[in-house]
């Protein structure tokens, strides 16, 4: 969906817990240069960013809504340019309900990762990405 000029985007970064550890989930993409993202999309005409959100990560994770619980209270815009054109994307933080709940890749996607925040970290190749996990981390660890 275009926004003055702009494209709108909106995903979730979804984390579960395993013992102590918390591990974030990223997806790499089938095309282009491979990068590694938390699952997210365009908005779509009718959309709420937060509707969008879902049905990506549904889309391209597999994961059913029921299968998570949205840390409402958390949520984090990146602004960058694609193309010479504007791009917002809005993330969200969900928490895995079942951490071995099984993760179903589109075809817009070759691999999927669980990982710490540290190799989170080293598979986003964009500081703005790094920012934003590390807000997450913060966000999560606050919680206890």
């Amino acid at each position: 969906m275009a926004s003055a000029g702009g494209l709108v985007a909106a995903g979730l970064i979804i984390f579960r817990k395993i013992q102590s550890n918390i591990e974030y989930l990223l997806l790499q993409t089938s095309y282009g240069q491979h990068h590694w993202t938390p699952p997210k999309g365009h908005v779509d005409p009718g959309e709420s960013e937060l509707q969008t959100a879902i049905r990506e990560t549904e889309e391209e994770a597999g994961l059913s809504e029921q299968a998570y619980n949205i840390l409402s209270e958390f949520n984090y815009t990146l602004n960058y340019e694609v193309k010479g054109r504007p791009k917002r994307v809005v993330y969200w933080l969900a928490e895995m309900k079942n951490p071995e709940c099984p993760i179903i890749l589109s075809d817009e996607h070759q691999k999927y990762v669980w990982s710490t925040l540290d190799r989170a970290l080293e598979f986003s190749q964009y500081s703005d990405m790094q920012k934003l996990l590390k807000e997450a981390d913060n966000h999560i660890k606050s919680q206890k």
